[in-house]
């Protein structure tokens, strides 16, 4: 939703960045996506389509991770990216015969050790092995077959029960067991793609989606690419802080994704963050510094124009999908606020709602209409053209509770509009002194901001103007093609001559 989503007329597509001859030595890249990518719409989505498109010599790949694998196409697809391999993580669970004797007890072996690194950190380097002990046994089914079974709840119990690990104070019940297991068992289902065995993987995003390719950098050298546009380890720990299990799931969950973003750091021939504060949760995570090379989203100033005249009634717009980690709560909260000092102001919030999504968004009406905005707050579902969206505020707002490096934030800067935002991800670093920014989740902050955009018009189109300046000049979708393009052919020259990837660090 959060930009070319569909045609903007009259603006022609962006063209390639390079001829034939500069391509030549890319190699054949397969993109690994969770939940984005071709099948959903987004930021993350919207700069996979602009890579792809603008490298038409290269052949993509794709493997998608999935919710339930009926998700239809969102984009279409071009001729040089190949239909998507699928990998659903709560469709219908791997068929075939349970493995029995040697086998089973040798898978059972490998999750004891897994689970234990998930819960000892004394026994922390064993995740590896046992990750790529238990991919062994994952194409064909056996390991979600062994993982569903009474087997695996045993192992995991008696791993809790340990008197030394701190679970076993929290007594964790047979139902915990049942529900951890089940859950492990499905966030380990990436493990039967087939993994690629030539060229350069590219997750676009850490975490389930980065599995298949460490299998491929294990089994057959496959350089790993890693971009991250959100922290997604710290996007699991709000998720979880919330969730609905008991301690002793949360603990072995969020051990699971920790060790496997420190995996992932580690193994990566390039970490390519959109941002200077992913980069420090990279390193903290055990990134090579030398391997992490900061790489800016970009937009296309031509299909982001100035976007005119400001509503003559006072509005403050959103775009992006109705979600809660976009907090939609604070926003509202915050504009309630500021009808109390300008009667007349609206808030007109742009986005679908994702499935399964529609409960936070009766939440954000109900509260709107307990704090008496009922009628000037406005879901206005999709819109054909974003940049419309931007151009229906006097100023832009983003609420976002944790953030990358938002495309809707440099979009409605190409536009030309001042933006308040949440000090979250690279937002201070997108907006510089072209926008303010206020802390994440304080209504009464945000609310002082747009108060203090919306009564002076003149610093407003001062910040606007210099906000499409800096668009121009920092964040083009040109400079992102550009990067990714040199850093393929890199990590593609680097493997063909049998040498590891250096990467430069910035």
């Amino acid at each position: 939703m959060d930009a070319l989503n569909s045609p903007i007329s009259p603006v022609p597509p962006v063209s390639p960045i390079s001829p034939a001859a500069h391509l030549r030595s890319v190699p054949q890249v397969t993109l690994l996506t969770e939940g984005t990518y071709p099948h959903s719409h987004g930021g993350v989505s919207v700069w996979c389509d602009q890579l792809v498109r603008g490298m038409p010599e290269v052949r993509f790949d794709v493997i998608a991770v999935t919710g339930t694998g009926r998700e239809a196409l969102a984009w279409k697809l071009p001729p040089h990216v190949s239909p998507p391999t699928v990998l659903p993580m709560w469709g219908p669970a791997p068929s075939g015969p349970a493995p029995r004797g040697r086998t089973a007890r040798r898978i059972l072996a490998a999750y004891e050790q897994f689970v234990t690194s998930l819960l000892d950190p004394a026994a922390e380097e064993g995740f590896g092995p046992a990750l790529y002990e238990l991919a062994r046994y994952a194409h064909g089914g056996a390991l979600s077959q062994v993982l569903r079974g009474d087997g695996a709840v045993r192992v995991l119990t008696s791993v809790w029960r340990r008197p030394d690990l701190e679970t076993a104070a929290a007594r964790p019940t047979l139902h915990d067991a049942v529900t951890a297991s089940s859950l492990l068992e499905h966030a380990l289902r990436p493990l039967a793609a087939r993994p690629p065995e030539r060229g350069v993987v590219h997750a676009v995003s850490g975490g389930i989606a980065a599995l298949p390719g460490l299998i491929a950098r294990q089994l057959h050298g496959v350089p790993l690419l890693l971009t991250e546009h959100g922290v997604y380890l710290r996007e699991r720990y709000l998720g979880y802080r919330t969730g609905p299990y008991a301690w002793p799931v949360k603990a072995l969950l969020l051990g699971f994704f920790r060790l496997l973003a420190e995996e992932t750091y580690r193994r990566a021939a390039l970490i390519t963050p959109g941002n200077r504060y992913n980069r420090l949760w990279e390193e903290r995570g055990g990134a090579d510094p030398a391997l992490i090379r900061t790489v800016y989203n970009g937009v296309d100033p031509a299909a982001f124009p100035p976007a005119g005249p400001e509503p003559e009634r006072p509005t403050l717009s959103w775009a992006g999908r109705v979600d809660p980690i976009k907090d939609l709560e604070t926003l509202i909260r915050a504009f309630a606020v500021v009808q109390q000092k300008v009667s007349d102001a609206q808030l007109r919030l742009f986005g679908g709602t994702p499935r399964g999504g529609e409960g936070y968004r009766e939440r954000c009406e109900a509260l709107a209409a307990s704090l008496g905005v009922g009628d000037a707050v406005r879901f206005e579902g999709r819109v054909e053209h974003i940049k419309d969206a931007y151009a229906a505020g006097n100023v832009v707002m983003l609420s976002s509770i944790s953030e990358g490096f938002p495309f809707t934030l440099i979009e409605a800067m190409s536009c030309g509009r001042a933006t308040v935002s949440t000090d979250v991800g690279g937002v201070r670093e997108a907006v510089g002194p072209t926008g303010l920014v206020v802390p994440p989740r304080d209504p009464q902050a945000m609310a002082r901001a747009a108060l203090e955009l919306l009564s002076d018009g003149p610093r407003r189109a001062a910040m606007g103007e210099a906000a499409r300046l800096r668009v121009i000049e920092q964040f083009t979708l040109r400079q992102t093609v550009e990067a990714f393009c040199a850093i393929y052919r890199e990590l593609g020259q680097h493997t063909a001559v049998g040498r590891e990837p250096v990467g430069v660090a910035v």
